[in-house]
């Protein structure tokens, strides 16, 4: 797979990925599972729905 989730990006999707699952934890809610999308498209550094829109915020040199 090829990256277009840059380093910034990156971190942001990880941390907004465990907010939503520390809040389905918090109230109990099976919706924190949600979260886990962000959180795996952020650790491989690729997102599906980027690519069919044709949207990179990799670097160049980091594309493969």
């Amino acid at each position: 797979m090829k990256c277009n989730v840059g380093k910034t990006e990156q971190i942001v999707r990880i941390v907004i990925g465990a907010a939503i699952v520390l809040l389905g934890l918090y109230f109990r809610s099976w919706w924190g599972l949600i979260g886990l999308a962000p959180i795996i498209t952020g650790s491989i550094r690729y997102c599906p729905v980027s690519d069919v829109l044709g949207i990179s915020t990799c670097d160049a040199k980091n594309k493969q």
